[in-house]
Order: structure tokens, then sequence, then C-alpha cells
């Protein structure tokens, strides 16, 4: 029961079904998950110590607000640790996995021609980390994981207000590099991707 409340909480974050800096009780998500709040206070320490929520000293719990300073931050990790899996977990990507990957990108662009947003998110999600985890890692997975609860509420607060009309189909890219066996190209797509998305992001957000 720990971990479904766990992961239900990860699933929400990453979706963005959490608003940045809009508190909510341990009692409100235990009702919300329909659990008692034994499992989601556990959860949420664990959230707490990943530096995806806080805990105030009224147990209240909220997402914490972004800040331009941890913004580019966040970014500029992102680019350096997912280019690294991407480029990591080529040799292993087989003919299988890669059909997935095309079709969580099929699934991206119709929930961006449907202006879905939590749909895109967890497919955009989806995509990047079904290629990330061709290669099983105990360390640089769950970092990357971290980073991606940390951002995903914001990325939704902010979703409705983006024109990613202009943006270079990286996923494209990124397919193509598989294809092709380049893991250079293949890194470079992930790192353009996240690059390119964020300095839409932040403009749009954060001035």
């Amino acid at each position: 029961m720990h971990d479904k409340v766990y992961e239900a909480i990860r699933t929400g974050l990453v979706g963005g079904r959490f608003v940045p800096g809009r508190p909510v009780t341990l009692r409100g998500l235990a009702d919300m998950l329909e659990v008692s709040p034994m499992p989601v206070r556990a959860a949420v320490t664990r959230l707490v110590a990943e530096g995806a929520l806080a805990l105030t000293a009224t147990r209240r719990v909220s997402v914490p607000v972004m800040t331009p300073a941890r913004f580019e931050e966040l970014v500029r990790v992102r680019m350096l640790l997912e280019g690294e899996a991407a480029e990591r977990a080529l040799p292993a990507i087989n003919a299988e996995r890669l059909a997935l990957i095309r079709a969580h990108d099929a699934r991206v662009e119709a929930c961006l021609a449907e202006d879905n947003a939590e749909g895109y998110m967890q497919a955009n999600h989806a995509f990047h980390f079904a290629i990330y985890s061709a290669v099983p890692s105990t360390v640089l997975l769950p970092l990357i994981e971290t980073l991606w609860l940390q951002f995903g509420p914001f990325m939704r607060n902010v979703y409705d207000g983006l024109d990613m009309t202009g943006l270079v189909d990286q996923h494209g890219r990124a397919i193509q590099a598989i294809e092709q066996g380049n893991a250079a190209e293949l890194r470079a797509a992930i790192e353009a991707d996240i690059g390119d998305g964020m300095r839409i992001i932040g403009k749009t957000a954060l001035g």
C-alpha cells in the first residue's frame, strides 16, 4: 500500500496534477486516494526528501514554487543526466523497444493536436524513459525521475500559455539516431529536446 500511494502521488506530480504553491493536507491527499493517512504520510516524507514536495509545520503539503535560479539549474542538470542516459542506453535498444518509443512519440503528437496537457506530459515522460530504461540503473534513472518530479507541476501550470509550434521535432531526430545507431546524435537530440522546450517554458513563465 505504501508503494502504491507513493507511485500514485509521483504519477500526479509528473502529470502536473499538483499546482506549485497550492497546499493540500495529508488528510486531503488520503481522501483523494481513498486510503488512510499513514501511507500518505510515508509517501510524502519520501517525496519531501526528493525535493518534489514541501511539508509545513501544520502538515500541509505543497509543490515548491519555481524560481528562475532553480529552473535554470534543473534544466542544466536534466540535459547532463538525460543525455548521458540516452547515450548509455542506445546499444540495448532493440526492435521491440524502438517500436514502443515510436508509439509513445505518436501519442505525444496526438495529445498536442488534441491540446491534452496531462496526456502530453504522461506520453512525453513515457517516451523519454522508454529510451533511458533500456539499460537498468539504480542510480542514474532515479536521479532523473527526481528531476521530472520537481519539474512536472510547474510545466503543467504554464502549459496552456505555451506556443510550441516552432519547435524542431527532436523526438523524430532521436528516433532516427537510434535507427542509425548513432549514440552521439541521440545524446544531442535529447539535450536539444530538453533545452528547446525549457527555453520556451522559461521565457513564457519566468520572463
